[in-house]
């Protein structure tokens, strides 16, 4: 018998910020170094909105205000996990810095410069639902 795979579900915030969004490089773990937009896991019985400000405030120490949704992302590409990923736009609050307590990089892009970085595979349908709207 095989055994089951496991199941993440995660929140990430697509920060615009002008005609920019934000991405960042993971600095830890199995896919360090690979771009992805901010975010983080679910706590039991937390909401979406709530899950993204916990989450940006401790990976970025910024606060955000949660827009829109714009996809959920399930994906079983990973090799020791299947992934959904629900992608909100979001900005920055009070003209917030970001300060990467968690990400080894960051880097506002463009329409032009979307996918000039190495995006997470999981990412990808959500950059491709993000460029159609910059």
């Amino acid at each position: 018998m095989s055994e089951q795979r496991k199941h993440i579900e995660v929140v990430a915030a697509i920060i615009k910020k002008g005609n920019t969004i934000l991405a960042t490089q993971r600095g830890y773990g199995d896919l360090k170094d690979g771009w992805e937009f901010p975010g983080g896991k679910i706590e039991p019985g937390e909401a979406h909105e709530v899950a993204l400000k916990r989450e940006i405030q401790e990976e970025l120490k910024a606060e955000i205000a949660v827009q829109e949704h714009i996809i959920t992302v399930e994906y079983s590409g990973y090799e020791k996990f299947d992934l959904t990923m629900h992608c909100y736009l979001c900005s920055l609050l009070n003209d917030s810095d970001i300060t990467l307590l968690e990400h080894e990089a960051a880097k506002w892009l463009s329409k032009d410069t979307l996918y000039t970085v190495d995006w997470l595979p999981a990412d990808i349908e959500a950059v491709d639902a993000i460029y159609k709207r910059l």
